[in-house]
């Protein structure tokens, strides 16, 4: 295998881990070569994409290496947050919101168990407009990222807590996706006047 091969290889695998990324003995361990390896090749990636400016870049944060954005593009992910045709929620956003909402503190990872799919876009969304934000660390390997709403998130529901959230005190058993969804999409549309139509239009998040 090539160096490039390599630079590959880790590349992607820094993408799939998203905000929880991979230490050099994770990355190791999938790639069967030595954790100095891929600390060099780690090492040779951040310079490289630094020096062709790139827009994106590999952080290390408690030991693990993730790909993130240049902080001086911020403005631009702003715009493009709030941009008319971004101003309300996919399916896929609402989706994962409903589970944030109902199951917080939850982890990427336990979101997509319960939605059965990827949902890095979907977070990401939700985060850029102030609905969800980063409440902790959990306990386990990587120490994840734990979701849960926010104050934009009670001010966008009309809501004083999240106490409030639709038969929220009834919720004890297994997550009903769908049932979940519709409950928060009906109290949406109650604030914002949205029709399932203005729902379905914007599905060019991930499904």
């Amino acid at each position: 295998m090539s160096i490039q091969q390599m630079k590959s290889i880790i590349e992607g695998l820094l993408f799939a881990a998203g905000d929880e990324g991979l230490d050099a003995k994770q990355l190791a361990e999938v790639m069967e070569i030595d954790a100095y390896i891929v600390k060099d090749l780690l090492k040779d990636m951040r310079t490289d994409w630094k020096r062709k400016g790139r827009g994106i870049k590999i952080v290390e944060v408690a030991g693990s290496y993730q790909l993130t954005t240049l902080a001086e593009h911020a403005p631009y992910f702003e715009r493009l947050a709030y941009t008319p045709s971004r101003s309300t929620l996919s399916q896929a956003a609402l989706e994962t919101l409903s589970i944030v909402a109902y199951k917080q503190p939850i982890t990427r990872v336990e979101i997509e168990e319960i939605r059965g799919v990827k949902c890095d876009r979907a977070l990401a969304t939700l985060v850029s407009k102030d609905l969800i934000e980063e409440v902790g660390r959990a306990d386990a390997v990587g120490r994840p990222i734990l979701y849960g709403t926010s104050k934009q998130f009670l001010e966008y529901f009309g809501l004083n807590s999240i106490q409030e959230l639709p038969d929220s005190a009834n919720f004890q058993g297994d997550f009903d996706l769908e049932e979940e969804t519709r409950m928060l999409f009906d109290r949406m549309n109650d604030q914002k006047q949205l029709t399932m139509e203005d729902l379905n239009e914007l599905e060019s998040e991930e499904v």
